[in-house]
């Protein structure tokens, strides 16, 4: 796998989505009108039609609240601009941090 960067940066997150044509969205959870799913949205890419826009505020606003990292990837193994991103906890990251510090030298954010 390309190398991939993790950040809580909202301007890179921001403009890293609206490079590949991205919006901030939110899918809810089947018969539950709590619980949702933060993701970037992009053209073209349907999650059972359960994925709505959202305010980019209000996409923050839950990242911050979730206390969640952003993964993304720049590019392919072969040079192509890459889609691929993941949210993650902080909290998983800060337990995983001496482990990847040892297998890929430092973490970026």
């Amino acid at each position: 796998m390309a190398a991939a960067t993790i950040t809580t940066d909202h301007d890179e997150i921001r403009l890293w989505a609206e490079e590949r044509g991205g919006y901030p969205a939110l899918t809810r959870a089947q018969g539950a009108k709590e619980s949702s799913i933060l993701r970037i949205g992009f053209p073209g890419f349907s999650s059972d039609g359960e994925t709505e826009r959202i305010s980019w505020d209000e996409w923050f606003r839950t990242f911050d609240e979730r206390r969640l990292a952003f993964l993304r990837q720049e590019e392919t193994e072969d040079g192509q601009v890459s889609h691929f991103n993941k949210l993650l906890s902080q909290e998983s990251l800060e337990r995983a941090a001496p482990r990847m510090r040892r297998a890929n030298g430092a973490i970026q954010d």
